[in-house]
């Protein structure tokens, strides 16, 4: 297991890690080194537990006993459950659109340098497996037929960064220090302290990674950002975003190249950028709609 670092500046401490593909950092308005490290050593815990548990990435774990249950019942336990609620809703939400097993794409798309668009063929052979519909559970167990699978990668980092934050809460009011979750972008900020400063934070670029479009400043709150920044697949003139339609096996098409959104979850925050970006050209018109604060970028 990867160790956390820490290091102190003038009127904060910064925690970093890596986890779930993306950099982990917190950022808390104390100095004090033993309350700093057992917050890092709380956090890290916390992340990894998520990630062992629901990545897909991991052999052997839930989800991959889910995913290869072959229609056969699996246990799931009330917090595997209350996600899949979470997901029923937001899938409900979008008419369809986003949906945690439309996955199973990414065995005919390669969005990789030198990758080609799959073809029609492959691409009608994977929708029978896709649709939210196909999954049986309830409180205590799961069930999909085979060649079906789940994927929580469209919520999983920002529920980690929920409940890091939901955890870090309490230690943290005891000594009044506000602090801020960042995991790969997807913030949670909680303001203890009547005179603290808002935090500043960049929105990457959707056209370079090494620099910011935008300079937002958080005092209280979650941000929450999608986009086609650095998965995509260009091919004969063409760009290709990584955000597909589960109902077509293709990209969304018009869609901007990213939505940064605000709400009082990150778990929300995220869900509703996501949502944004399946509504292609309408993205802007469904923020508003929903009455979300946000920054897209097309």
């Amino acid at each position: 297991m990867q160790n956390f670092q820490i290091s102190m500046h003038t009127d904060f401490a910064k925690i970093s890690f890596n986890a779930m593909a993306s950099p982990c950092e917190i950022l808390v308005r104390n100095l004090d080194a033993k309350l700093i490290k057992r917050i890092a050593k709380i956090a890290m815990s916390e992340t990894r537990r998520i990630e062992s548990k629901y990545s897909r990435y991991i052999k052997n774990n839930l989800v991959a006993q889910m995913n290869n249950s072959r229609g056969r019942t699996v246990p799931i336990d009330s917090e595997t459950f209350n996600l899949l609620e979470y997901a029923k809703n937001i899938h409900q939400l979008s008419d369809g659109l986003f949906d945690i097993t439309s996955g199973a794409l990414r065995k005919v798309w390669r969005f990789e340098k030198n990758a080609q668009p799959p073809t029609e063929s492959e691409i009608r052979d994977v929708l029978p497996h896709i649709g939210f519909k196909l999954l049986e559970y309830d409180d205590h167990s799961f069930r999909c037929p085979n060649n079906t699978e789940i994927d929580f990668g469209g919520v999983g980092k920002e529920y980690a960064v929920d409940q890091v934050s939901n955890l870090l809460r309490p230690i943290c009011s005891e000594s009044k220090s506000s602090y801020l979750v960042n995991y790969g972008g997807d913030i949670s900020a909680v303001k203890l302290d009547e005179q603290h400063q808002k935090w500043i934070v960049g929105v990457e670029s959707a056209s370079n990674d090494q620099q910011t479009d935008s300079i937002i400043n958080i005092l209280h709150g979650s941000v929450a950002t999608s986009g086609n920044t650095k998965r995509h697949l260009q091919y004969k003139g063409k760009l290709y975003g990584h955000i597909l339609n589960p109902k077509t096996g293709y990209p969304i098409e018009d869609a901007p190249r990213s939505i940064t959104t605000f709400a009082s979850s990150c778990l929300v925050a995220g869900s509703f950028s996501s949502l944004a970006m399946l509504q292609g050209k309408n993205a802007e018109a469904f923020l508003k709609e929903n009455e979300l604060d946000y920054i897209c970028i097309w």
